[in-house]
């Protein structure tokens, strides 16, 4: 096995070379890329949605859209201000991959029959995810590199990692297929964020008090948005998956705790 694909072999330096490049990313990508239009395989059947299914997927894709639109927007805006190459040149895969999402979210919702995406996802959007939106994009706009780390590579990569990994589970086969995909990319974007901040962290101890203060105020809108995600879904309030402490304990292992 070459140093390429076991990146863990290397050393610290290289190491982080690697992992931030495009060589590295394409590899990552291809695997579950190649050959599926729209991040599905041609060979996976689509199933008719009875009424009720067909609405409450086309709510939850909607606001999957207003989650991906927000890491394109945040990601390509940190660029500016990335602290060194080789996270710019990672924030640059980072902003392809959340286009792409971005772009077979909305298929998914015209193969659905929305002939205006931007109509329904004005009209179904989750209030708390939209504010989500808006507190990442003022970090970014201060340029806070810590607070836009976390923010968006941590707190929002977190979030849709939990749910759409559920969601996969459950959902119908085109729909299925899609997030998988989406999940390979999220895991990788959380990677970066816990990197980098666990980096900061042991080297600048006195920004956690700052950074916990910000978790806190965007926990909030993280769990009201799981819960509205939930019942868009139609899942019994008895069946619904614990998506909060899996979100919780993921954003733990940087030592942010509620």
């Amino acid at each position: 096995m070459s140093n390429q694909s076991n990146p863990h072999e290397l050393g610290d330096a290289d190491f982080h070379s690697t992992v931030h490049s495009f060589e590295f990313w394409f590899e990552a990508v291809e695997g579950y890329l190649h050959g599926r239009p729209y991040g599905v395989s041609p060979s996976t059947k689509d199933v008719e949605l009875d009424e009720r299914q067909r609405e409450g997927l086309i709510t939850t894709l909607c606001n999957y859209c207003v989650g991906e639109t927000a890491a394109l927007e945040a990601s390509s805006g940190m660029i500016r201000f990335a602290p060194d190459r080789h996270a710019k040149i990672f924030l640059s895969t980072q902003v392809v991959d959340e286009g792409r999402h971005l772009e077979v979210l909305l298929h998914r919702m015209a193969q659905l029959g929305v002939a205006e995406p931007e109509a329904e996802i004005e009209k179904r959007a989750n209030r708390s995810l939209l504010k989500f939106k808006d507190r990442l994009l003022d970090f970014v706009d201060a340029r806070d590199w810590e607070a836009s780390v976390l923010a968006q590579n941590v707190i929002l990569e977190c979030l849709e990692f939990t749910v759409f990994r559920h969601h996969s589970g459950t959902a119908d086969p085109v729909t299925a297929d899609m997030l998988r995909g989406i999940v390979s990319d999220e895991r990788r974007h959380m990677g970066f964020g816990e990197n980098d901040l666990g980096r900061r962290l042991l080297m600048a101890p006195h920004t956690h008090d700052r950074l916990h203060k910000i978790k806190r105020e965007l926990d909030t809108l993280v769990l009201d948005t799981f819960e509205e995600t939930l019942g868009e879904l139609g899942v019994d309030r008895a069946e619904r998956p614990d998506l909060a402490g899996d979100y919780l304990a993921a954003v733990a292992r940087l030592g942010f705790r509620s």
